[in-house]
């Protein structure tokens, strides 16, 4: 903990990296004030009360995790950082198919350049069509969200989420030139902590106050919520090396190569974009719930409802596509043909295999293995702290339910209702986003000889003073 400790000192004596530090800071204070400017034109008291007891377990309330709760209180900064993120998958997914995309993100600083551009004219794009449909949505409810409706409050409305979205898209981009960390990931890195507190609290209150939860359950819980905290720092810096052997060659007068590497490959090369596709697609259904051509077909509203949060049929449905969409995202950024042809380039051959198709097919052998394993573990973290918001509803089975409703305990069944900030998918992001920023925090004490965090960045050592 003093090594801890003395790191975080040596942070705040480099000039450069406290200029860094406290500029992001300064932003990310920025962002947060957002949280607190309403919308024009909108009852936002009103629709909190509506959206807090109709839309925040399913596709909206997914969505509002990533603005960091300013929908569900409809302030400038509503859309958050939403728009920009399904506008770069949506470009990724287009390099697999597009070859003007693809020969774009090969060329360099220039083409990322290139392909950012296009980025942020996509995420305008996006945010104009979303805010028009939230616009619109309000003005046509029930609730009489909407002071006064009518041309000039959708146009508002449009303007207002448009600028605030594409907002938060210049905070993120100049975090990350000028900040430290990725820009993107701490404003929804930011988001989500600042509903930890309240979340903490209600814990509190169900335990000492109101006495709805035994001790004992409080302290399951936090032991759950450490047991995965653990485990995903386990398996986010797990990878597979795979040894790469250079031959040498002789390039006029110098002798080349001749060095033994390694191919690293994370267990979890996809991130935390499989969970978001696959829960986006499985809120679909719920929505679609609520238009009235599904709701008066029985039969079509008993099927959607089947793949309701907490039924069976959801958590199975959950898993297979959380491992396809990890399969297909590994396929976009990893080829393993173009990673053999460019080791065979480079005089590299991993031992004991034939350079060329063998070496390619047995990284895909090895990359198919691991991102099993990977889809796997982004299953299981999403589902157990779900089964702890909202159980599984088990007696719903034919045949054994009313074994199981008669015999399994209630808060597997029924879930604990704890709060929707310990969900599986927030604490992936809350702790891949540290444990990214902690590391470049410390790759840059480290280049400028100070010790790091960790016990590993002590292999570098050099002056403490408080000059650089």
């Amino acid at each position: 903990m003093t090594k801890f400790f003395e790191a975080l000192a040596n942070v705040f004596r480099i000039p450069d990296l406290r200029k860094r530090v406290l500029f992001t800071l300064a932003l990310l204070a920025v962002y947060r004030i957002g949280a607190y400017i309403p919308t024009p034109g909108i009852d936002t008291d009103r629709f909190q009360a509506f959206f807090t007891r109709n839309a925040a377990g399913g596709f909206l309330g997914y969505f509002d995790l990533f603005s960091g709760g300013m929908l569900r209180r409809m302030t400038i900064f509503a859309l958050g950082i939403t728009p920009y993120i399904t506008a770069s998958i949506i470009l990724q997914l287009l390099t697999v198919v597009i070859p003007t995309l693809d020969k774009l993100q090969k060329e360099g600083e220039l083409g990322r350049r290139k392909i950012t551009q296009w980025t942020r004219y996509l995420t305008v794009a996006l945010a104009v069509i979303q805010s028009f449909g939230i616009a619109f949505a309000l003005q046509n409810s029930d609730g009489n969200f909407v002071l006064n409706p009518g041309f000039m409050f959708l146009f508002m409305t449009v303007l207002t989420f448009t600028a605030g979205s594409a907002f938060i898209m210049w905070l993120g981009e100049q975090i990350t030139d000028r900040g430290i960390g990725n820009g993107m990931s701490l404003i929804i890195f930011v988001g989500i902590i600042v509903g930890l507190p309240s979340a903490i609290q209600s814990i509190y209150v169900n335990t000492f106050v109101t006495h709805q939860w035994p001790v004992l359950q409080m302290v399951v819980i936090l032991a759950v919520m450490v047991a995965v905290v653990a485990f995903i720092v386990l398996v986010e810096r797990g990878e597979r090396r795979i040894p790469v052997q250079y031959a040498k060659r002789v390039i006029g007068r110098r002798m080349m190569g001749g060095q033994s590497t390694h191919l690293p490959l994370k267990v979890n090369a996809g991130g935390v974009i499989p969970i978001i596709f696959a829960s986006s697609l499985l809120a679909l259904p719920q929505t679609a719930l609520q238009f009235p051509v599904v709701k008066s077909s029985p039969w079509l509203s008993n099927m959607l409802g089947s793949l309701g949060g907490s039924e069976p049929v959801y958590y199975l449905a959950f898993i297979v596509l959380i491992v396809f969409f990890c399969f297909f995202y590994v396929s976009i950024i990893f080829n393993p043909n173009e990673a053999a042809d460019n080791m065979r380039k480079y005089g590299g051959f991993i031992p004991g295999i034939r350079p060329g198709k063998n070496t390619a097919e047995y990284m895909d052998k090895i990359l198919s293995k691991i991102t099993v394993v990977g889809g796997l573990y982004l299953a299981v973290l999403s589902i157990i702290p779900q089964i702890m918001i909202s159980g599984i509803k088990l007696q719903v089975l034919p045949g054994v339910g009313n074994f199981i409703d008669a015999h399994f305990p209630r808060w597997l069944l029924d879930g604990l209702g704890v709060n929707f900030y310990f969900g599986g998918t927030s604490l992936l992001i809350v702790v891949g986003v540290a444990m990214d920023t902690v590391n470049q925090i410390e790759a840059q004490l480290i280049m400028r000889h100070y010790e790091g965090f960790t016990p590993r960045s002590g292999r570098i050592r050099g002056r403490r003073s408080s000059t650089v």
